[in-house]
């Protein structure tokens, strides 16, 4: 009888340790701000996010081989005409998405600057969905959840989506290459836009934050 109630004792003991420490856990993320994370730049070389404090962000998971590639014209177009106006575009391929990023860091970074001359800072090759999905992303997400595709594209996405997962549109990951998250001057995540967004609405978000 001792050694049951010993035990149950132990049991809960530990139960309420471990959900302690949960909570903490999840009372410390929600807590906390875009500044507090550190990503890898092309080098490799860690930088924290709080060096963009004050600059309104355009975060964006990149491809090469996607339909919507192309953006990256529009994204260095949005660059050059706000960046001294205290804008900043951080590009972090992804090839989680048909594969679609393929090659090396420095292959991706070739291929964006022959085609398309951007100058915006590109990050080391992560995952946005998934057990290995990058912290950032994970905060992201739980900022700004998926709310449908806009655009001329947007049926299409929908249907391929659904073909995979038809309660996709329930869940906050990211659904495919280019979605775009904007960051205001206080690190406030504001605004998603899908890849299938026009970019003129991109635009048009950035500068009511400029």
């Amino acid at each position: 009888m001792y050694c049951s109630l010993t035990f149950t004792f132990r049991l809960m003991k530990n139960l309420v340790f471990t959900f302690a420490l949960l909570c903490f856990a999840l009372v410390t993320f929600a807590q906390q701000g875009i500044y507090d994370f550190v990503v890898k730049n092309e080098q490799g070389k860690e930088v924290a996010l709080k060096e963009y404090k004050g600059k309104v962000l355009l975060i964006v998971n990149t491809a090469t081989k996607c339909g919507f590639t192309p953006q990256y014209e529009a994204m260095e177009k949005l660059y050059e005409q706000y960046k001294d106006k205290g804008f900043v575009i951080l590009d972090f391929p992804c090839n989680q998405f048909g594969e679609q990023a393929p090659g090396t860091l420095e292959e991706i970074k070739g291929f964006c600057t022959l085609n398309y001359n951007t100058q915006f800072p590109i990050f080391e090759k992560i995952e946005v969905n998934g057990k290995n999905e990058a912290p950032l992303y994970t905060f992201l997400k739980s900022k700004k959840g998926f709310e449908g595709f806009t655009g001329e594209r947007a049926e299409r996405m929908d249907a391929m989506l659904k073909k995979k997962d038809k309660d996709y549109a329930q869940k906050s990951d990211i659904k495919w290459n280019f979605t775009k998250f904007l960051v205001d001057k206080n690190g406030k995540v504001v605004a998603r836009f899908e890849p299938t967004a026009d970019m003129k609405e991109v635009e048009k978000a950035i500068k009511a934050l400029l």
